[in-house]
């Protein structure tokens, strides 16, 4: 491990998923914005997560983007 990714925060599988159930309210990417993806969060918030079609890739998505966001390999 190196001294960087002993430094960033860990990131939660369990709350990405609550984070990501935020989409049947119209907040759809928060669990993006939380993983640090920034400008997809911001796009899948625009847009409805790409028409809802986003979120459910996503859902399925959901642990391997978690674990690239805690080995720091997120883009």
């Amino acid at each position: 491990m190196t001294e960087s990714t002993a430094l960033a925060p860990r990131r939660d599988t369990a709350l990405a998923y609550v984070l990501w159930f935020g989409s049947f309210f119209g907040l759809c990417g928060l669990h993006r914005l939380y993983m640090g993806r920034w400008v997809s969060g911001l796009l899948w918030l625009f847009t409805g997560g790409l028409c809802f079609v986003g979120q459910i890739i996503d859902l399925v998505m959901m642990p391997r983007m978690i674990e690239d966001s805690n080995r720091g390999a997120g883009w």
